[in-house]
C-alpha cells in the first residue's frame, strides 16, 4: 500500500509570457492550446536525480519511515541524470542508502505504473519490504525550445511514494500495463543512443530533442486512455460512478476533458494539475497524486483509479483502495 507521497520541483518556474518572445506565440493561445500557465524548468545545477532526492525525503518523512528503512530503490526517467549510472542508484547515494538494490525504468509518461507493478512484485514475493518508488523528469533539457510543438508541454519535476505491504484488500489492486512498439515515433528522441550517436550531423539537424506528432498523439491518447479505464473498472466489476478519484496523465488539458466527457466523469472527480506544472511525464501521475492527497480528497476506503499513456507507445492503469 501507498504509505507516504512527496514531490520535489525545481526552483525556476517559467510562464506563457516568457516563452511568448522566443515561440512567437501569444501567451493565450499557448493557455488555449494545453491548459498550461507555467511550468518549472530546473536550472543549471539542477537534475534528475536532486529532485527525486526532493520528493523520496518528503515521501518517507509522510510515512513516518527513514532512507535506512528502504531495501528497494525504483525510478521510473526518460530523462536521467547520465546514461549511465542509473538514477535510482544516484539517489542511493543521495539517500545515504545502503545495501539495497536499485535500477531505472523507462516507459516515459507510463513510467510511475510500470514501477508500481514492479514494486507490488517485489512487495507480495517478499523480496522487499519497503520500497521507494520516484518517477523523476527534467524533458527541459530535451526539448527545442524553438518549437511551439513540445517547448510549450512540457515541465520538470519529480514524485515519490512509499509502498509496504498491507491487508489483500487495501492499497494498490491491481495494475494493467500495455505497449505498442510499433507506433513509437508518435513520441520519441531519435539521437543519442547507440543507433543514432552523437555527431556533428545529429545535432545540425536538432535530433536530440524530442519529436512529438502532436495531432496523432491526442487522438490516440483519448480512444487508449478511455478504453484502459473502462477495462480496469470491469475487471473489478465496479461501475465508473463508484469510483472516487481518477488521476490521470497530466499530458494536455484538451486531453483530460476529452477522456473525461467521453467517460461521463464529474470535474470533480478529475484532478487537474497540469496548469501550474506543464506535462511532467513520468512524474506528472505521483505528482497528482500527491495532491489529492495532501489537499484531503482522497480518504480512507476511497477507489482511486490511475491511468497514463506515453512514448513507446506505452500505455497503463492502476487500481487503488486507499488505506
Amino acid at each position: 500500500m501507498i504509505a507516504g507521497t512527496g514531490i520535489g520541483l525545481p526552483s525556476r518556474t517559467v510562464t506563457n509570457e516568457e516563452l511568448e518572445a522566443s515561440l512567437d506565440l501569444p501567451a493565450g493561445a499557448i493557455l488555449r492550446r494545453t491548459g498550461i500557465t507555467s511550468r518549472r524548468w530546473v536550472v543549471e545545477h539542477e537534475a534528475a536525480s536532486d529532485l527525486a532526492g526532493g520528493a523520496a525525503r518528503a515521501a518517507l518523512d509522510a510515512a513516518g519511515r527513514s532512507p535506512s528503512d528502504v531495501d528497494l530503490i525504483l525510478v521510473a526517467t526518460t530523462s536521467g541524470d547520465m546514461g549511465f549510472a542509473s538514477t535510482a542508484c544516484l539517489l542511493q547515494r543521495e539517500l545515504k542508502v545502503t545495501g539495497c538494490p536499485g535500477f531505472d525504468l523507462a516507459a516515459s509518461c507510463t513510467g510511475f505504473l510500470y514501477g508500481l507493478s514492479t514494486a507490488q512484485a517485489f512487495l507480495r514475493t517478499g523480496q522487499a519490504r519497503t520500497v521507494l518508488l520516484a518517477a523523476t523528469e527534467v524533458k527541459s533539457r530535451f526539448i527545442d525550445q524553438r518549437d511551439p510543438t513540445s517547448a510549450i508541454l512540457f515541465g520538470d519535476g519529480a514524485g515519490a511514494v512509499i509502498l509496504t505491504a498491507g491487508p489483500a484488500d487495501r492499497g494498490v489492486l491491481d495494475v494493467a500495463l500495455h505497449a505498442d512498439g510499433t507506433r513509437w515515433p508518435l513520441i520519441h528522441l531519435p539521437a543519442g543512443g547507440s543507433r543514432e550517436p552523437l555527431s556533428p550531423a545529429s545535432l545540425a539537424g536538432n535530433r536530440h530533442a524530442m519529436h512529438l506528432d502532436g495531432s496523432a498523439v491526442f487522438r490516440t491518447a483519448v480512444r487508449t486512455i478511455e478504453q484502459a479505464v473502462r477495462d480496469q473498472a470491469s475487471r473489478f466489476d465496479l461501475g465508473l460512478d463508484q469510483i472516487d478519484h481518477f488521476i490521470f496523465h497530466q499530458a494536455n488539458l484538451r486531453i483530460l476533458k476529452q477522456v473525461q466527457r467521453r467517460l461521463g466523469l464529474p470535474a470533480e472527480k478529475v484532478p487537474i494539475t497540469i496548469s501550474r506544472y506543464g506535462n511532467t511525464s513520468s512524474s506528472a501521475l505521483p505528482i497528482a497524486l500527491h495532491h489529492a492527497v495532501t489537499d484531503g480528497r482522497i480518504k480512507s476506503g476511497d477507489w482511486v483509479l490511475l491511468a497514463a499513456f506515453g512514448g513507446g507507445l506505452t500505455w497503463g492503469t492502476a487500481l487503488i483502495r486507499w488505506p
